[in-house]
């Protein structure tokens, strides 16, 4: 039976942190859906169908990782939808973990048969998040070791076009 994994997530940007979990995922899951939401109580650098197209971009070399749109609702139902397993999580932190933990426990409640899978992140992406990301590169500091080129692009052009400038970005 094929092994299926929701990987879920507002990806903006997506992050060399996002594809590590998706690479160690890949050896244990047959597929891997990423589902790219929208954070509707924060200001995205991109919006949903440039993180689709970026997202998808940059993953294009993993064969069994497939993008789609989070449509919204419950992330089990999606999960349900594409015929998931397990919902795939990566935690940097104890912060991380008590997060996830908590909806965890709540995905558990609203369907028993979904696990979650936690993949903690590699050493050398336990400081990385979204959220950095968007700070350092508006204020002109070099992240082109900390995510895909194509999405490095694609933040370096947001930027020089200003439509961000002076303005507060969070993850």
């Amino acid at each position: 039976m094929k092994k299926t994994a929701l990987f879920a997530g507002s990806f903006d940007p997506l992050t060399n942190g996002h594809i590590d979990t998706i690479a160690r995922a890949a050896i244990v899951f047959d597929e891997i859906v990423v589902a790219v939401s929208t954070n509707t109580s924060k200001q995205s650098l991109f919006d949903g169908e440039q993180r689709i197209r970026l997202v998808a971009e940059a993953l294009r070399d993993f064969p069994q990782v497939r993008v789609i749109r989070h449509t919204g609702g419950l992330t089990i139902e999606m999960a349900r939808d594409v015929g998931a397993c397990a919902l795939l999580r990566g935690v940097r932190n104890v912060k991380d973990f008590e997060y996830e933990h908590s909806i965890a426990s709540m995905n558990k409640l609203q369907a028993p048969d979904l696990e979650t899978v936690i993949l903690l992140s590699s050493e050398n992406y336990r400081y990385l998040s979204s959220s950095l990301i968007k700070e350092v590169a508006m204020f002109g500091g070099d992240v082109s070791t900390l995510v895909p080129p194509n999405i490095n692009a694609a933040i370096l052009q947001t930027f020089k076009d200003s439509a961000f400038k002076g303005k507060k970005i969070s993850e």
